[in-house]
């Protein structure tokens, strides 16, 4: 059964970047059955998916963030990494891997999440 680990910066100031990564263990991450998204929930507010690589690199972004974001991934070590550039206090929130199944169009594996908080 495949796991999902992410890790995180914890608490970072504004303007700086947050770096995330998304350590997949139990199954590959470069079937063409599957994408690797990255979702993040503030508080109070609903779940906010972020962008997806699939399995041949492709990326694609939320269009309000593409300009600060990145994900990018690592076959070797079997991870995948987001960036998201010039943070602010917004972009606090629990940053969760998942992977959604394409031919069953839903997320068939979460990560438990990382929390981060930009402030001063």
């Amino acid at each position: 059964q495949v796991q999902l680990q992410e890790s995180g910066p914890g608490l970072v100031r504004p303007s700086q970047t947050l770096s995330f990564t998304c350590t997949v263990s139990g199954g590959s991450i470069t079937p063409s059955a599957y994408t690797w998204n990255w979702i993040r929930q503030s508080p109070g507010k609903e779940m906010e998916w972020l962008g997806l690589i699939a399995y041949d690199g492709s990326t694609n972004y939320r269009p309000s963030l593409k300009s600060r974001t990145s994900i990018s991934r690592d076959t070797s070590k079997n991870q995948i990494s987001l960036e998201v550039r010039s943070a602010t206090p917004e972009d606090t929130a629990v940053y969760y891997c998942a992977r959604w199944q394409i031919s069953g169009q839903y997320y068939d594996s979460w990560g438990q999440g990382t929390q981060v908080t930009v402030s001063s």
